[in-house]
Order: C-alpha cells, then sequence, then structure tokens
C-alpha cells in the first residue's frame, strides 16, 4: 500500500453517563455539527424512554444499549462480480461496523417517523427497538434473511 494507514480517532465518553458509546450515537445524530442541540435530543429521549417503560428494572441507558443489541446485524451481503454476473455474497460484518450501522439505522429510522419533535421519534424508535419491533429492528431481519438466501454464493467470499 502507498498511503500510511490513517490513525484512529478517538472519541471521547459523553458528560452523563461517561459512555463513549453514547458519544458516536450523538456525533451519528449531529447535524452541522451543532453537538450540544443531539446530546439535548438524545437525553430528552431517553427520558421518554424512562416514563415509557416504567415496569422495566433497566435503567434508560441500558434499554438503549439493548434496543441497540437488537437491531445489530451480524452478516450482510456484498456485491461482487464473477465471470460477468453479478452475485450478492454473504459476509461477516466487523464489529465497529456493526456498531456503527445499527446506530445509523435507529438515527435514520427514527427520522422517517411521525411524531412532534426528533426526542420523541427516537424515544419510539428505541422502545420498538427493545421490543424486537419497528423499522430498524425489521432493516436488520431483511438482511439477515438476504443473507441466508444467498449463502449458496458464501465460497465467493473475499
Amino acid at each position: 500500500m502507498r498511503k500510511a494507514k490513517p490513525k484512529k480517532h478517538i472519541i471521547l465518553p459523553d458528560p452523563v453517563f461517561n459512555d463513549v458509546k453514547v458519544s458516536k450515537f450523538v456525533n451519528h445524530l449531529m447535524y452541522d455539527g451543532k453537538k450540544n442541540i443531539s446530546y439535548t435530543i438524545f437525553y430528552a429521549a431517553l427520558e421518554t424512554v424512562k416514563k415509557k417503560l416504567q415496569n422495566e428494572e433497566k435503567s434508560a441507558l441500558e434499554i438503549w444499549k439493548q434496543a441497540l443489541d437488537n437491531i445489530t446485524p451480524q452478516v450482510e451481503v456484498k456485491s461482487r462480480r464473477i465471470g460477468g454476473a453479478t452475485f450478492q455474497v454473504p459476509t461477516e460484518i466487523r464489529p465497529d461496523r456493526k456498531e456503527s450501522i445499527s446506530m445509523k439505522n435507529m438515527i435514520s429510522f427514527a427520522r422517517k417517523r411521525g411524531g412532534k419533535s426528533m426526542a420523541e421519534k427516537l424515544a419510539n424508535e428505541i422502545v420498538d427497538a427493545f421490543n424486537q419491533q419497528g423499522g430498524a429492528f425489521k432493516r436488520k431481519e431483511d438482511m439477515h434473511r438476504m443473507a441466508e438466501a444467498n449463502r449458496a454464493f458464501a465460497h465467493f467470499r473475499f
């Protein structure tokens, strides 16, 4: 390789929960560098989740982490061209990419939702993902189904 490998950007933990995962999520949520607004939206969403799931013994942060785990895909399909034909080859996903995909899916499906504020939409998406339903969970199921359907091409893995 001609270029040196770029060094990993270190992400500092968030101020309230002291968790790096929260910071990464807020970075994905952010528009135009407005990180304070993103933090406000995220914390408001967690408060709403806490109100909605009062009978749950877990904290709002644990519910959010469980919801992320529920929508994290294990495999994805990549297009691979072999001898004039394009195959959808199922491949395992790297752990950091898994996390990133699940966060992006949760945020994008929250944005598509109907609702008053972004915090409310995000809270609804978190609750749905925690209960193994909603758009982001469906996207994960679709990815797994597609990988399962194309398992015959797994030997083309690169």
